[in-house]
């Protein structure tokens, strides 16, 4: 490798395990500000909910597109976590991959960049990251959209053949590669797609398996 790449990591279910815990609070928080804004039942509430998420790739943008919700009253009421901590499922040999993986590390998720920077706080490894790139800063255009990619792009002033995105949804892959960038997946399902260069079980396995990305 005859430069030092930039990592750019995806956070939930790629940098800890948001399923157990933090997704299903926050698809009922949606949910609740679904009924209290748009006076919906929570069975209503619910299936629009995900028809946007579906439509969309992020229930705010059909929000903001069909009912002109605001988008930062909107994250604040539901990514709010009383005991966050109590949360989070991770692993501690993070913190450890992260210090000894090489170049520049960046956060990039479709999350608001308060609830992002909570959780890498919780899991201590918010030290390791030169940045951390929630949706406001990408115009609530949320992945696997060109338009975020391009706007994080231009922001730090990255060139995308010496980037690596690490995520779990392979479908945000797909645009990393049309755009020149390495891609990782990870992910215990079967197959691996053409635009992914790296499959790997956890995030933990990543600097033990960097070589094969760039041979």
């Amino acid at each position: 490798m005859s430069f030092t790449p930039t990592w750019l990591f995806d956070l939930d279910n790629t940098l800890h395990n948001a399923s157990p815990h933090i997704f299903p609070h926050i698809n009922r928080s949606m949910t609740a500000y679904l009924e209290r804004h748009l006076a919906l039942s929570t069975d209503e509430a619910n299936a629009l909910r995900q028809t946007y998420w579906h439509r969309y790739g992020a229930t705010l943008l059909g929000l903001m597109r069909h009912h002109g919700t605001d988008p930062h009253h909107f994250l604040a009421e539901t990514h709010r976590f009383a005991r966050l901590h109590e949360m989070v499922v991770f692993d501690r040999a993070l913190a450890g991959m992260l210090r000894r993986l090489p170049g520049r590390k960046l956060v990039f998720s479709n999350a608001p960049r308060h609830y992002a920077q909570a959780v890498l706080e919780t899991m201590g490894v918010a030290s390791q990251f030169d940045a951390v790139v929630g949706i406001e800063a990408l115009g609530f255009q949320p992945k696997p959209g060109i338009h975020a990619y391009r706007r994080l792009i231009r922001q730090y002033r990255l060139n995308p053949r010496r980037c690596v995105m690490i995520e779990d949804t392979a479908v945000n892959l797909r645009t990393a590669r049309r755009l020149g960038m390495r891609t990782v997946l990870v992910g215990r399902g079967p197959g691996q797609p053409a635009y992914v260069d790296l499959k790997i079980p956890s995030v933990l396995d990543l600097r033990r398996n960097s070589g094969k990305l760039f041979g």
